[in-house]
């Protein structure tokens, strides 16, 4: 499929799929692999709740927070990665999972998990890369045959085996970042939904035998 049609794959989507809605959050996959920088694999969130509330446009990936040879030989620090915005715009979006809200709950505990100083915090580069971390929040949105110990430290080729894998639960999407950036329709907020109190029930009392009048 060439971009053109990539595109306009991409547009009907947000127009015919997910803007009726309205209140949902994507979850989109990316890789970055261009120029000089070191490959890497982030995901972005974008929408609004099933629940309503504020528009949320976030992004995050994994790193080592310092980036030394020591990381080739040994543990080291990690951090998250918020990439700025000529970053996104220079990465590959790879493709998208419209989340539950119960989804986006895991992958925001999955992102606290992985925050400087906790537990999760420590970069490995063979096993506890940026790889790793987006292959987490893949399999807490649903996604499976997320194994592929080959392409751990390739950001491109593993979420292109993932979408392979999962092609009936993704929306492909294949574009460089400045395209599809451009193709997302504005957010707005949706007001909280109120929950609705059903009327508390009201026992009668039962008639005392013989205290029914009749004529």
């Amino acid at each position: 499929m060439g971009p053109i049609l990539r595109l306009l794959a991409v547009l009907v989507f947000w127009t015919g799929y997910a803007m009726p809605a309205q209140a949902a959050v994507t979850i989109t996959f990316w890789s970055h692999e261009l120029g000089n920088s070191f490959p890497h694999a982030f995901f972005t969130m974008r929408g609004v709740l099933d629940a309503g509330g504020a528009p949320i446009d976030a992004n995050f990936g994994f790193t080592a927070k310092s980036l030394t040879p020591a990381l080739l030989f040994k543990p080291v620090a990690g951090k998250l990665d918020i990439a700025k915005p000529f970053y996104v715009k220079g990465s590959d979006a790879q493709f998208s999972v419209v989340m539950t809200d119960a989804q986006y709950a895991a992958v925001l505990a999955l992102v606290d998990a992985w925050s400087e100083g906790r537990p999760d915090s420590v970069y490995r580069l063979s096993d506890h890369n940026c790889v790793h971390f987006v292959k987490e929040a893949a399999r807490l949105v649903g996604l499976t045959d997320l194994d592929q110990p080959k392409l751990m430290k390739k950001p491109r080729s593993y979420l292109k085996a993932v979408l392979s894998a999962n092609a009936a639960r993704v929306i492909p999407v294949g574009l460089d970042g400045k395209d599809y950036l451009a193709s997302l329709s504005p957010l707005t907020p949706v007001a909280p939904r109120v929950p609705t109190l059903a009327a508390p029930t009201v026992a009668l009392p039962h008639p005392k035998p013989g205290s029914v009048a009749t004529r």
